[in-house]
């Protein structure tokens, strides 16, 4: 009741009406609750408030997504509109970095690669392990530098939070970063017993090092002594001191002026070997240019486009690549094997062990051959499967991605960009230890889609040809006709590559819709109130009359 007597014998209190809606007073005193509020207006709004918040809060309990209210879903929905524009720009930027990044770098490079014998998933495997040959690979190289240093100096600052407040400490902890930035350079009369981590803009090892040298820079320079292996990457490499070991690198160019004890592993555009540079074992490349001046102690693997030797070379040579020239300087003990488009050009003061085996690079036209369609047919069957496998484990998902596929506007646009940009995410997020797992997750993830958006254009071109469905098993056999359209037109010469791609973004797309979708909140529907009847107090009939 409320404090006066007055209000006392007029009105009633919110926690008696809240055991009354609740049915927890006893017979009598729920006869007289449900007696006043049929004449007290007061009461009864208030019951009728109270009644309808219970009613909301056991709705919300009891629901497994929490409805959006209605007028936060219609700002949602104006904002979405007014972003269309934004959507078609972000579409069309999207498709003309695509398309730029194919002709300036993808293309040329599968041109080069094609010449020097190579092509499919082997050009697949050289841009993976050939990606410092990237011209603005040290614009890259800064940028995850600096991702890098931001993310020890946020690790640092979480692990010693609680000591950085004094003045001494921060002063220690930003001295150890100055000293990490400041590694990069082994100074002349400086010796370091074991192995080194080196990384920067230009790194220098002019003093000795007992162990292997690890660098990663735009320019690495050694100058002095390194009784184990160089492993780098980075844009230039230069040798002009002594290395005992190996040198296995990703970069590209490297120049070799010094000595080096043993063998060459290089990812990359270039290699030379100058004049005075020494060599004591052989070369393995797979590249653009290797140029030999000085000593070579053994044999030459090269994969390339050019092979230039004016020196001398303890083995043999075996290339396959573009062109081969051997001037007058050269001396080569061993045998050379050369594949490639045209003879090698040899010049007669050349002192060569045998004479050149030349082998006319073939270029074969692959959709010729009865192969290639026996191929065919095996992908087309590894694809059925895979979308057997798919639809059977995620039929609601597949059925709500076919639906998403047949606004193929939206499918295609939204194709572009993540086609794009979801690679570019996973390598970002690959820079620290900690999103690591989370970057070659989504890679993979994203590389699975790639033949997952195929089985979803096969379903929709087998909806178009043979009708909609909703069963499963019908939605296989649709999906099983439209893989077999689309492998075959995947098999035009000329033309089958562009339907491939075609089908991956629209297909993509569709995936990435049906997401969107999934995660969207549900709104709640606006649906009208039922008419207002107070609750009958307990052990009572309709009418309020007790049963004899």
């Amino acid at each position: 009741m409320s404090s006066t007597p007055e209000e006392k014998m007029k009105h009633l209190d919110e926690m008696t009406l809240l055991l009354y809606i609740e049915r927890q007073l006893d017979r009598a005193r729920g006869l007289e609750v449900s007696a006043h509020t049929l004449e007290c207006h007061t009461c009864r709004t208030l019951l009728r408030a109270m009644e309808r918040e219970s009613r909301l809060l056991t709705r919300a309990m009891l629901e497994e997504d929490e409805p959006l209210p209605s007028r936060l879903a219609q700002f949602q929905e104006r904002a979405r509109q007014s972003m269309q524009w934004i959507w078609g720009v972000a579409f069309g930027l999207a498709a003309t970095g695509a398309y730029a990044l194919y002709t300036g770098y993808i293309q040329p490079w599968q041109q080069q690669m094609e010449q020097a014998g190579f092509g499919g998933s082997n050009l697949l495997g050289l841009l993976i392990f050939q990606g410092a040959m990237w011209k603005g690979w040290q614009s890259m190289m800064t940028l995850l530098e600096v991702l890098a240093m931001v993310t020890l100096a946020g690790l640092g600052a979480m692990l010693f939070r609680r000591r950085i407040r004094r003045g001494s400490a921060l002063a220690l902890v930003f001295a150890g970063f100055c000293t990490v930035l400041a590694l990069p350079t082994v100074s002349k009369d400086e010796t370091i017993k074991g192995d080194i981590y080196l990384s920067g803009e230009r790194v220098r090892v002019e003093g000795t090092v007992e162990g292997d040298v690890f660098a990663a820079g735009k320019d690495i320079d050694i100058d002095g002594h390194v009784s184990g292996d160089v492993i780098s990457a980075g844009r230039y490499l230069r040798i002009r001191g002594t290395v005992d070991g190996n040198i296995r690198s990703v970069g590209n160019t490297a120049v070799i002026s010094g000595t080096l004890g043993k063998n060459i592993t290089w990812f990359g555009d270039s290699v030379t070997v100058d004049a005075t540079g020494k060599v004591g074992g052989g070369i393995t490349m797979f590249g653009g240019t290797l140029a030999i001046d000085g000593r070579l102690g053994r044999d030459i693997l090269f994969f390339g486009d050019e092979v230039n030797v004016n020196g001398g070379v303890g083995g043999g040579i075996r290339q396959k690549g573009h062109t081969m020239i051997i001037g007058s300087g050269a001396q080569v003990d061993g045998p050379i094997h050369f594949e490639g488009d045209r003879p090698a050009i040899v010049s007669p003061g050349a002192k060569l062990a045998s004479p050149v085996e030349f082998n006319q690079m073939e270029k074969k036209q692959r959709y010729r051959e009865g192969g290639y369609y026996v191929w065919q047919v095996i992908w087309a069957a590894a694809f059925i499967l895979f979308g057997l496998v798919l639809f059977a484990l995620m039929p609601k998902f597949s059925q709500d991605a076919v639906k998403s596929a047949e606004h193929y506007g939206a499918s295609a646009g939204l194709g572009v960009l993540v086609l794009c940009g979801v690679p570019i995410a996973a390598c970002i997020a690959c820079v620290t230890v900690v999103g690591l797992f989370i970057g070659i997750s989504a890679f993979f993830l994203w590389y699975a889609s790639l033949y997952f958006a195929q089985v979803i254009v096969g379903a929709v071109i087998g909806q178009w040809l043979m009708g909609r469905t909703s069963e499963l098993w019908p939605l296989i056999g649709r999906m099983t006709v439209g893989l077999v359209i689309l492998r075959l037109g995947t098999t035009i010469p000329h033309l089958g590559g562009w339907v491939k791609l075609a089908a991956i973004l629209w297909g993509i797309g569709a995936i990435s819709l049906a997401l969107y979708r999934r995660f969207q909140p549900v709104i709640a529907p606006s649906v009208p109130s039922a008419p207002y009847s107070p609750p009958m107090p307990p052990n009572t009939t309709v009418g309020g009359a007790v049963p004899a």
